[in-house]
């Protein structure tokens, strides 16, 4: 049975560009970074993380959390960046905020 396609969501997209944005802003190459995360004990080829960027192959979250680590980041301000971004591509305000619950009605008591 040949092996099924791989469909990487936007979750996973995010985090593919903001990875490339962080490695390109530090100045880090892929075989660079895959270097640092490897040093980190969590294994990691230039390959690899090639296929990560391109949306290849998803980003496990161990590899995700190792390299934002390498990178001298936390792992939620590199999803947060990809999501400012996004919204910003779309018109609309970032808001740190969560929309649960944010109805315009009137609290209940």
């Amino acid at each position: 049975m040949p092996p099924r396609s791989l469909e990487i969501g936007p979750a996973g997209k995010a985090a593919a560009r903001a990875i490339v944005r962080a490695r390109t802003a530090r100045g880090y190459s892929q075989r660079q970074l895959a270097a640092r995360v490897t040093a980190l004990g969590q294994t990691m080829t230039a390959t690899a993380l090639s296929r990560i960027e391109r949306t290849v192959r998803s980003c496990e979250i161990d590899d995700f959390v190792a390299i934002a680590t390498a990178l001298g980041a936390a792992p939620h301000t590199l999803l947060a960046s990809s999501s400012r971004d996004r919204a910003m591509r779309s018109g609309r305000k970032h808001s740190r905020r969560s929309p649960v619950g944010q109805t315009g009605d009137a609290p209940h008591h």
